[in-house]
C-alpha cells in the first residue's frame, strides 16, 4: 500500500489539530491554511478512528471539486478508494469520508437522518445559522471511543458572519450553549509559512485592498468587513468605562433629571422591536434597555399580538428602577396607526397606557441621522451609545448591509428591526453631523481662484 506522506503543519494548524472541543473554529483572515488544514484532519480522523463517518461540506459544488475532491484524489490513490456515485473516499479501516455542498437553503435536507461522527464546514460563514443548526442535528454517534465533533473554517462577512462571530469571536453564549463547547483558532497569512515561502507576494495582494476588505481579510478583523451598513459601530470593551471610541459602554444609573424616550418597530412573524433611551444634557442618546421579540433563531419574531407586547412594555415601565414613575415620550413606526385591516395596532398601545407620537419613517435622511450619532468626535465621544446589555442591538446593527438595488439605503432583507426603531428615535431627535476641520489636499488651481 502507498505511504500518506504529509508535510509538516504550522503552529496554527497543529493547534487546531490537536483540539478535542465538540466546536473548532478557524481561520479569520486569507491565506491562513484553512482548506489544508481542513481535509487534513479529516485523513487524520479516518485513519486513527476505524469505523469513523465524516461529512466535508463546502457552499457549492465547483468549490467542493477544486478545494477539496482533486486534491484529496491526488494524496489519497492508492490509499483509500474514492466511490463516484457516493462523492466519497472509503479507508481500509472502514472510515468513510463524505464530500457535501449545500449551495441552497434546501440542499441541507439531502443529510435529514444521517449521522456522522464528524463533520467539517469550510467558508462557514457562506452558511446560515438554520443550515448549521440543522447539521448539529446530523453530527451525533453511538460509539464510545469517539465524541461528536464539528469543524468550521472562515472568513469574516457573509450570511454566516453574524453567528460565527457571536460564538466563536466573541463567545457571547446564549442559554443551552456550553462555553467549554467551543474554541477558536485564529489563522493568518503570516502563520501560513508554506504559502509565505512559495508565494511571499500574497501578502503584498491583501495589503493593497482597500481598508475593509483589507482589515478583513489580510487581519481577519470580525468588526469590519465589506459592505457593512454602519462601518462606524465600534464595540471595545477596554472603553467601556471610559466611553471613548467605544459604542458599547457599562451601564450606570440614569439621573433623575435625563430625558428618557421608547422607540417601537412592530413585528409578528419577524421580531419586534422596543427600546428605551436616556438623553443626557448635551443631547447625547444611551439605549439603557430594550425588548426583543425574537426567538433563538435571528429574524424569526415570537408571534406575540399586540396586546401582549404591550402588555410587557407597560410592566417594565412601572417595574424597572431606572423607570418606574418617570415620563417616557414613545415614538414608533408610522404603519401602526393604519386601521385599513381592522383596529389599527395603536390601539392596543393606548388601552395598556403606552403612547406614542408617529416617527419620520424617511428612510435615507433617517439612517444619516443614524450616522450623524455614530460618529467620533475629537475626544473619542459619539452622540449614541449603547449599554452592554442591550444585546440584540449589539448582535444585529453592525451586521447590517447596503442594499444592492440602493446604494444609500440598507439590504431590508437583514435583521433591521433594532436599526429601524433607532432610526424612528434619531429623526425625532436631529442633530448636526460632526464636522472635522482640518488640511486637505485640493489640487492644482489653474485659474488662481483660491486666495492665500
Amino acid at each position: 500500500m502507498k505511504t500518506l506522506l504529509l508535510p509538516p503543519p504550522n503552529p496554527k494548524q497543529q493547534a487546531f489539530f490537536e483540539c478535542r472541543r465538540r466546536y473548532v473554529g478557524y481561520g479569520g483572515a486569507r491565506g491562513g491554511g484553512k482548506s489544508w488544514a481542513l481535509r487534513t484532519k479529516f485523513i487524520l480522523l479516518a485513519f486513527d478512528y476505524p469505523g469513523l463517518k465524516l461529512l466535508l461540506l463546502r457552499k457549492t459544488l465547483p468549490e467542493l471539486r477544486e478545494n477539496h475532491l482533486l486534491p484529496m484524489l491526488e494524496l489519497l490513490n492508492g490509499i483509500a478508494r474514492y466511490k463516484k456515485d457516493e462523492r466519497a473516499f472509503l479507508f481500509p479501516n472502514g472510515s468513510r469520508i463524505r464530500l457535501g455542498y449545500c449551495d441552497s437553503e434546501g440542499d441541507i435536507y439531502q443529510y435529514q437522518g444521517q449521522e456522522y461522527d464528524v463533520i467539517g464546514v469550510e467558508e462557514c460563514t457562506h452558511f446560515t445559522l438554520r443550515q448549521i443548526q440543522f447539521l448539529t442535528t446530523c453530527n451525533r454517534t453511538t460509539r464510545t471511543d469517539f465524541k461528536p465533533r464539528m469543524y468550521f473554517t472562515g472568513n469574516p462577512g457573509g450570511v454566516g458572519h453574524n453567528w460565527f462571530k457571536r460564538l466563536f469571536v466573541k463567545g457571547r453564549y446564549e442559554p443551552g450553549e456550553d462555553p467549554d463547547d467551543y474554541a477558536f483558532i485564529p489563522a493568518t497569512v503570516d502563520d501560513n509559512t508554506v504559502l509565505m515561502r512559495r508565494n511571499p507576494e500574497y501578502v503584498k495582494v491583501l495589503d493593497a485592498l482597500p481598508e475593509k476588505l483589507r482589515q478583513a481579510h489580510r487581519f481577519g478583523n470580525w468588526d469590519i468587513f465589506d459592505g457593512q451598513f454602519f462601518e462606524e459601530f465600534r464595540d471595545d470593551p477596554n472603553h467601556y468605562r471610559d466611553r471613548r471610541f467605544t459604542h458599547v459602554i457599562e451601564p450606570f444609573e440614569i439621573p433623575a433629571d435625563w430625558t428618557l424616550y421608547r422607540s417601537f418597530d412592530f413585528g409578528y412573524a419577524k421580531p419586534f422591536s422596543c427600546a428605551w433611551w436616556a438623553m443626557d444634557y448635551d443631547g447625547r442618546l444611551y439605549r439603557i434597555l430594550e425588548l426583543y421579540g425574537c426567538t433563538r433563531t435571528p429574524n424569526e419574531g415570537v408571534k406575540w399580538p399586540p396586546d401582549k407586547i404591550f402588555s410587557e412594555i407597560a410592566r417594565v415601565e412601572r417595574e424597572h428602577r431606572w423607570l418606574r414613575g418617570r415620563k417616557v415620550f414613545g415614538v414608533a413606526d408610522p404603519s401602526i396607526w393604519d386601521a385599513s385591516r381592522g383596529e389599527a395596532i395603536i390601539e392596543s398601545a393606548d388601552r395598556h397606557g403606552v403612547f406614542f407620537t408617529k416617527g419620520d419613517n424617511k428612510r435615507i435622511p433617517g439612517w444619516m441621522q443614524v450616522h450623524y450619532r455614530l460618529q467620533f468626535d475629537a475626544e473619542g465621544l459619539p452622540m449614541l451609545y449603547v449599554f452592554r446589555n442591550c444585546a440584540g442591538f449589539i448582535r444585529t446593527v453592525p451586521e447590517l448591509e447596503f442594499s444592492t438595488t440602493d446604494p444609500e439605503d440598507l439590504d431590508t432583507t437583514g435583521e433591521d428591526h433594532i436599526a429601524d426603531e433607532t432610526r424612528y428615535l434619531c429623526m425625532a431627535r436631529p442633530i448636526a453631523p460632526i464636522v472635522r476641520r482640518g488640511a486637505c489636499e485640493l489640487g492644482d488651481d489653474p485659474l488662481d481662484l483660491r486666495k492665500n
